[in-house]
């Protein structure tokens, strides 16, 4: 019996051995950790490798059970092995035979919550079977939708193209949310959908439109619609900057420059009648004052010289009709009269006293 047992127990370890070096050669990549949103659904990456040739699909079998209990499967070709509880929810996304052992589950409750972990089997032999209990995901239950991320490129300016995007996170690449806005239309709208992370995906939605003055102090809302019927929307408020006006600074300006310029024009026009009018009449006067001049000149040729006699005359004329004082008669005219009761020396006469007027 001792030989028996040695015999025994050196086989079985001899098996533990080579079973633990065949493991060595089979792993599994599996995101750690990812966020499942309640109602919709959640995509595991998942990849393995082995060693020697290229095994076919056919030939492999994958499955997806409970970290702690093998025999707790979410996932298995065969239904009737799979927990009711996931039943008709999870699925392998990837084929085996390219080694990809992706796993969705779809209409995510509050429970799926793992960690869950993937095994391999090749069909038809009852030893190849490998469990990757140490790379297993673990899923954080969200009951809200992630929030959106809303940003405008730049400054609304009136007239002028304005870009907006709505982004957001989900882990549903195979139902991805729809993202809608408050206004556009298709042409207006491009999309983008990528993986930034394993298993963590982003969509996006770019809306360009060229603003107007009535969008000044409005709102624009986009909604993202997730696989499930939850929804989620964000605001941004759009404040338009007015683009400068020049047609209300060239329109003064032109007409004030044509209307000085016809005030200029009319008033050069009038001032040119009238120094042509007043050049007219100068020369009008200038010769009927030199007719006159000529006229008089050759009338005071004509008339004969004024005598002595006529021209004393003339002087005497202008003498009486200069001093208009009465003439006074000469003190020779008068005979002098003589005061017995004065003495001879006392000249009586006042005529004399006066100022002779005839000077």
């Amino acid at each position: 019996m001792d030989k028996l047992d040695k015999t025994l127990m050196g086989s079985l370890l001899l098996a533990a051995l080579f079973s633990s070096a065949v493991s060595d050669d089979w792993k599994a990549s599996v995101t750690k950790r990812l966020d499942a949103l309640v109602t919709s659904c959640v995509v595991v990456p998942c990849s393995f490798s082995h060693p020697g040739k290229t095994l076919p699909t056919s030939k492999l079998r994958g499955i997806w059970h409970v970290s702690k209990d093998r025999d707790q499967i979410i996932y298995n070709e065969d239904q009737t092995k799979i927990l009711d509880s996931y039943k008709g929810r999870t699925k392998m996304l990837g084929l085996l035979g390219q080694n990809n052992c992706t796993l969705e589950i779809t209409d995510v409750k509050d429970h799926d919550n793992g960690p869950f972990c993937f095994r391999i089997e090749l069909v038809g032999t009852k030893t190849e079977k490998f469990s990757f209990i140490e790379d297993c995901v673990d899923l954080t239950m969200q009951h809200s939708p992630p929030e959106i991320k809303l940003t405008p490129s730049r400054a609304a300016f009136e007239g002028k193209a304005y870009t907006a995007t709505c982004s957001v996170r989900h882990t549903c690449p195979t139902f991805s949310p729809k993202l809608s806005w408050s206004r556009g239309n298709a042409d207006q709208i491009l999309e983008k959908h990528e993986e930034i992370n394993p298993g963590v995906w982003i969509m996006e939605s770019i809306l360009t439109f060229v603003p107007e003055e009535k969008d000044d102090h409005s709102q624009l809302n986009c909604t993202a619609a997730f696989h499930g019927g939850k929804t989620t929307s964000k605001i941004l408020h759009l404040y338009v900057k007015r683009a400068p006006n020049y047609k209300n600074i060239i329109i003064p300006i032109v007409v004030l420059v044509v209307t000085a310029g016809v005030i200029g024009l009319v008033s050069g026009l009038i001032v040119k009648k009238y120094k042509k009018r007043i050049m007219e009449l100068q020369s009008q006067e200038g010769s009927v004052w030199n007719r006159m001049s000529r006229f008089s000149r050759r009338f005071r040729s004509d008339a004969p010289p004024p005598s002595q006699t006529n021209r004393r005359r003339q002087r005497g004329g202008v003498a009486e009709q200069k001093v208009s004082k009465p003439r006074l008669p000469s003190p020779k005219s008068q005979p002098k009269c003589y005061n017995e009761d004065h003495d001879d020396d006392d000249y009586q006469n006042t005529v004399d006293l006066n100022i002779y007027g005839n000077v």
